[in-house]
C-alpha cells in the first residue's frame, strides 16, 4: 500500500534485565512500539576501546513501524546506559496482514502528537 508506514522490528540490547525491561515499558506505553520482547540473557562478544569485550546483556525486540522509528530510538537512547547503544531496524518483509495492521493501528500517533 503506498504511503503506508512499513512494519520493523528493532532490535537493542541492554546491560540488564532491568533496563531491557524500562526501556520496553516505556516504549509500549509511549506508543511508539506495539509489543516489545525481552529476551533471556545473550553473550555478546565485541569491539570497545579498542579491545574485544564479552558481556551479558538482554535482548529486546520491538515491533513498530519506519514512521516511528526516529522518535522510538531516541526515547531508547534517552533511557539507555550504553555510550553507543545498538539501535538497528529490520524490515518484516512478510506476516500475517492482520498482525501488520495491528502494529500500525497500536504505534499510530496520537491526535495533536
Amino acid at each position: 500500500m503506498a504511503g503506508v508506514a512499513s512494519a520493523i522490528e528493532v532490535h537493542v540490547t541492554a546491560s540488564s534485565r532491568g533496563e531491557a525491561d524500562r526501556i520496553a515499558a516505556a516504549v509500549v506505553t509511549r506508543r511508539l512500539a506495539a509489543c516489545a520482547q525481552v529476551v533471556a540473557p545473550i553473550t555478546s562478544t565485541y569491539w570497545w576501546d579498542g579491545e574485544v569485550q564479552q558481556a551479558e546483556e538482554w535482548l529486546l525486540l520491538m515491533k513498530t513501524t519506519t514512521d516511528r522509528f526516529e522518535v522510538l530510538a531516541a526515547c531508547v537512547r534517552e533511557l539507555h546506559s550504553y555510550e553507543v547503544p545498538e539501535i538497528v531496524a529490520v524490515p518484516i518483509v512478510q506476516g500475517n496482514p492482520d498482525y501488520l495492521e495491528w502494529i500500525r493501528r497500536e504505534t499510530a500517533p496520537e491526535r495533536g502528537e
